[in-house]
């Protein structure tokens, strides 16, 4: 499972150290730009690598510091000819749109790129196939606010407790680290109460890997030290699973 690494949240680049080696640290000169159009390069270059591990039958790890990059590693598993269901760990809902959301934080609004909608900005650049609402899983998203939860509601997306879901469909597995319980993992940028143990979050990732077909995951966290230690945990239960399932 190669590790691809992009130190960015949104278009800001992280400091710090990352929990795994990567053998690809993506280092794109960014433009003097908006943040869609800054964060489009980053997506293009993870899209790039991700389509060339998968070209090459490898199944690729991709680190980053925000869901949006989640974007690019659907996008290189589709141009590598792979047609994924996305399944999508999240303490969020990641279904906001520019109008819907209060806040106007960018990562946000993933889910709702990934199925035609929100800011197109970094779907086109990457020639992004929009799925269907019924090929999303998101699991757990306590977290909503009022228009997430309406659009949802009214949508295909399977809205699910975290559960060790199966597919026969090749799957993007993408794990936003704070789906962890905040107070069982201090460190998070946007932590949330009321959720499932570490613990119990490496279980699912571990019987989903061992259950589906995983082509790609997609593992998010800030590099805060004790949030990063989750982002280990995660990663190497994902990489375990998978090279016993090989």
């Amino acid at each position: 499972m190669p590790v691809i690494l992009s130190p960015f949240h949104l278009d800001e680049r992280l400091r710090g150290g990352w929990p795994l080696d990567a053998a690809n640290v993506l280092d794109p000169s960014l433009p003097d730009a908006a943040p869609w159009d800054r964060m489009a390069v980053i997506a293009r270059g993870i899209a790039d690598a991700v389509a060339a591990e998968r070209a090459r039958g490898a199944v690729p790890l991709v680190l980053s510091g925000d869901c949006v990059a989640a974007l690019a590693v659907v996008a290189g598993v589709q141009r590598a000819g792979d047609d994924p269901v996305v399944v999508w760990l999240d303490a969020h809902g990641d279904v906001q749109s520019p109008e819907t959301s209060a806040s106007g934080y960018l990562g946000g609004m993933p889910i709702r790129q990934l199925l035609g909608g929100a800011d197109r900005t970094v779907p086109e650049a990457l020639g992004l196939r929009p799925l269907d609402e019924g090929d999303v899983v998101l699991l757990d998203g306590r977290d909503l606010d009022p228009p997430e939860a309406a659009f949802l509601a009214a949508s295909r997306v399977r809205h699910e407790p975290l559960h060790a879901v199966e597919s026969d469909r090749p799957v993007v597995l993408h794990v936003d680290v704070d789906v962890v319980d905040g107070a069982d993992l201090p460190g998070l940028l946007f932590p949330v109460g009321d959720g499932p143990s570490l613990e119990h979050v490496v279980e699912v990732v571990t019987a989903i890997v061992a259950r589906t077909d995983v082509v790609a995951v997609s593992l998010a966290c800030t590099t805060a030290d004790r949030a990063s230690a989750g982002m280990r945990a995660i990663a190497e239960a994902a990489r375990g699973a998978l090279e016993r399932s090989r």
